[in-house]
């Protein structure tokens, strides 16, 4: 079998800032683990650029600036979204006449699906889909992008999306049936020792985004009581974002106030579970999400969370037990949540984290993923897939 991801999603630096990316870049290792691979993914110039030491990474022209991160609504950002758009078509179709597969699975729907609908088109290759939350609920309000996002979907050979509510939510799109693949890093495999008493160590880790309610969090913590920062350690404020200026404001003035607070960057992969393996209490307070990798990120460190109910984090916390839920996305809510957990012990969540890390292992997605179209292509002598 010989693969080709192609995606607008995948690391240039390895410096903690595209999360998704890191995920692509390990689900791509642990495809090539099964079949032979290439990928295709954004970088500044074009041209096979990278070679891993078991497949090559051909490279579209892409701004340093991520291409989720640009408005169509921006007159200015118009220029680099069109070239960028060329350019991963481009090479798309270059990929396919090199590596000369015989499917095509889009990461993500909108325009990785877009671009290989064209690419199976022009040269008579099947393709399939793997969508994410901005897919579906940003792209998808769009009027003229939800009808390219339906096109898409519906002539997808296979489906695919990293959360229980949006795999039903492209179903309503397409018509079709979806598969659940949670989106997850690899980590290294820890043994770790949950602390069985307070002070605790709490951390919120991604993008300093109003969606991720980092903005929340910090409000939240304002609420807490005096006897409640006595059983705290510390929190850290760790990520990147265009709430950034906010977000150290609110550090300070907690800082001030002599609450244990500190703020900080985005974390490579190494350095993330190093904080996730350090942290008591991990706290994802988003205001829309479907799973987010530093979920999965959590599961493997064997670190409980803090949640708020949005996406699938609910069912997630329902099924595994493996933290707290707070009652609505609210700084309250968030503070209440905080309560609770710092009178627990997170040494009460080992079994669950247990089994919660063994639901979120890269190489298990990949062998479901083959495997799906290994039944798929049966008859097919050759076996090639393309992935893009």
């Amino acid at each position: 079998m010989r693969l080709l991801i192609v995606t607008t999603s995948y690391p240039r630096r390895n410096d903690g800032t595209e999360a998704a990316g890191s995920f692509v870049e390990d689900f791509a290792i642990a495809l090539s683990k099964i079949c032979s691979i290439a990928v295709v993914a954004p970088g500044l110039e074009v041209g096979v650029a990278d070679t891993t030491d078991t497949f090559d990474i051909y490279r579209f022209r892409s701004p340093e600036r991520a291409l989720s991160t640009l408005k169509p609504l921006n007159p200015l950002h118009w220029v680099s979204i069109l070239s960028t758009l060329a350019s991963g078509q481009r090479t798309c179709h270059q990929a396919v006449e090199e590596f000369k597969p015989n499917h095509i699975l889009a990461l993500w729907a909108l325009p990785s699906g877009y671009w290989a609908a064209r690419a199976g088109k022009a040269y008579s290759i099947p393709y399939s889909t793997w969508a994410l939350g901005s897919d579906i609920w940003s792209l998808g309000k769009i009027p003229l992008v939800r009808s390219i996002l339906k096109k898409t979907l519906t002539n997808a050979k296979i489906q695919f999306a990293d959360g229980f509510q949006l795999s039903q939510d492209v179903s309503q799109i397409s018509g079709k049936p979806c598969h659940f693949l949670p989106s997850t890093r690899q980590l290294n495999k820890i043994d770790r020792v949950l602390r069985t008493s307070p002070p605790y160590r709490l951390s919120f880790l991604g993008r300093w985004h109003p969606n991720k309610g980092v903005d929340i969090l910090l409000d939240a913590l304002e609420l807490l009581s005096d006897d409640d920062w006595e059983k705290i350690e510390s929190v850290r404020i760790e990520g990147g974002g265009p709430l950034h200026s906010l977000v150290h404001e609110k550090v300070h003035k907690l800082s001030a106030a002599g609450c244990p607070v500190t703020v900080g960057a985005y974390l490579n992969r190494e350095d993330a579970q190093i904080l996730l393996v350090n942290t008591d209490f991990l706290i994802i307070p988003s205001r829309i999400e479907s799973i987010p990798v530093v979920f999965s990120d959590a599961m493997q460190s064997r670190c409980p969370v803090i949640v708020t109910p949005v996406g699938d984090l609910p069912k997630l916390i329902g099924e595994y037990g493996c933290g707290v839920l707070s009652g609505a996305v609210s700084a309250f809510a968030i503070s209440v949540a905080i309560r609770e957990a710092l009178g627990s012990v997170p040494c009460v969540y080992k079994s669950e984290l247990d089994a919660a890390c063994l639901a979120f292992d890269i190489q298990a997605s990949a062998n479901a993923c083959t495997k799906l179209f290994n039944s798929e292509y049966a008859k097919n002598i050759d076996g090639n897939i393309l992935i893009v």
